[in-house]
């Protein structure tokens, strides 16, 4: 809310404050867009990754993971990535720096699981590329939306 004070100056909120707002919108936005599309080429990829025999039957208690799950699982991973974009863009002096650091570190931790699943070598390494789809898509993406002129 603006009000006059005595010299006739307009008196409203801090220009740092509403730079950091126009951003965090910005990298919310950017960060939605990002997380559909990283939905669906991780989808398409393995529909293909099926549609060439890979099975992506794990083990244990023989269950087939279907495409929607592929596109669950990153949905939701990538709106964790948002929130953590989000976190280093309100606490963080390099934000972009700190936050490519953050996710690739954790896009390698994420790489554990399909080694250790048990599964034929086609479906591990299908998960394997299946991790790599939507972190190429959303590192990138984030990172740029979290750049500042001194990163």
């Amino acid at each position: 809310m603006n009000s006059m004070n005595d010299t006739g100056v307009v008196a409203g909120p801090a220009s740092g404050q509403t730079s950091r707002t126009h951003r965090l919108r910005r990298l919310a936005g950017t960060g939605f867009l990002a997380t559909l599309a990283a939905m669906v080429a991780t989808t398409l990829a393995a529909a293909l990754a099926q549609a060439v025999g890979v099975d992506f039957e794990v083990p244990d208690g023989g269950e087939t993971i279907p495409l929607s799950g592929f596109a669950v699982v990153t949905g939701f991973f990538s709106v964790v990535g948002i929130v953590v974009a989000g976190a280093l863009l309100r606490w963080s002096v390099r934000p972009a720096k700190r936050f490519v650091w953050t996710a690739v570190s954790l896009t390698a931790i994420s790489l554990v699981p399909p080694l250790l699943s048990g599964a034929n070598t086609a479906t591990t390494t299908a998960l394997l590329g299946l991790h790599l789809v939507p972190a190429t898509v959303m590192i990138p993406t984030l990172a740029r939306s979290l750049r500042t002129r001194t990163d």
